[in-house]
């Protein structure tokens, strides 16, 4: 499924949530691109899975992204297979179920927050010292129009996503020095696993038209719209671009 050639050509990568939706299409797009890839997901089957579909030019790497322990041991085994990540993706999310704001737990809360926050905390304190002595890197973070442009439902989900936002932005001001880019991907409603979750509502052709009018091009999210902009500003075709939030949501935000 790899090539050599392509715009990740030599490239080493680790997508989190790889396992499936937006992360495994991120991941392998990289592979198509010629990127080595670390296939990060909580679930090992899924990463394996992915990993093997890829092939030899991907390792599955099993870790909880809320702990700090388990993303120095991934970083630690993509290493010694391909070498320091120039890329890392921050991919992995979650969302509490779409309903009152009073209804949401504080289980939920902290979840939410571990998983879509604080999980950047503890990967750019174990990858950027890397990217340091390799003189630069991307990192892209996936966050949402929920953190944009907030929907009724999701207020503490869509507060997660305002800190990746912006923690993204911050990053890049303060990573430039070291050539590292930060940039994030601000994907719609998309078609993955959370969708019954982010609707609040059975998954049935009625319910997805209602969210889909909302969406000016007429469709939700898929994997492959996230992959190619996560691929362009992971690349060097986006050397010069960093700390932009790239809406990728058929003009909801406009």
């Amino acid at each position: 499924m790899t090539t050599q050639q392509g715009r990740l050509a030599g490239k080493v990568s680790i997508v989190t949530g790889a396992g499936g939706g937006f992360g495994e299409g991120i991941a392998k797009l990289f592979a198509l691109e010629g990127a080595k890839v670390g296939v990060l997901d909580l679930r090992g089957d899924a990463a394996e899975r992915v990993a093997s579909e890829i092939g030899e030019n991907a390792i599955a790497l099993t870790a909880d992204v809320t702990s700090r322990a388990d993303i120095e041991a991934a970083v630690q085994k993509t290493v010694d297979a391909f070498g320091v990540p120039d890329i890392f993706v921050n991919n992995a999310g979650w969302t509490h179920r779409n309903r009152p704001l009073l209804e949401v737990s504080e289980e939920e809360f902290d979840r939410v927050y571990a998983i879509n926050v604080k999980s950047i905390f503890h990967v750019v304190n174990v990858i950027v010292p890397h990217m340091r002595r390799i003189g630069g890197g991307s990192i892209v973070n996936i966050g949402s129009v929920a953190g944009i442009r907030p929907r009724p439902g999701l207020t503490w989900y869509n507060s997660s996503k305002g800190a990746v936002n912006i923690l993204s932005q911050s990053l890049a001001v303060e990573l430039a020095p070291d050539n590292i880019r930060v940039n994030a991907v601000c994907p719609v409603m998309g078609e993955t696993g959370l969708l019954e979750a982010f609707m609040g509502t059975p998954d049935t052709p009625e319910n997805r038209a209602r969210f889909v009018a909302t969406i000016p091009l007429g469709r939700m999210s898929r994997p492959d719209d996230i992959a190619r902009a996560t691929l362009y500003l992971a690349s060097d075709d986006a050397a010069f671009i960093t700390g932009v939030l790239l809406p990728v949501d058929g003009g909801r935000t406009v």
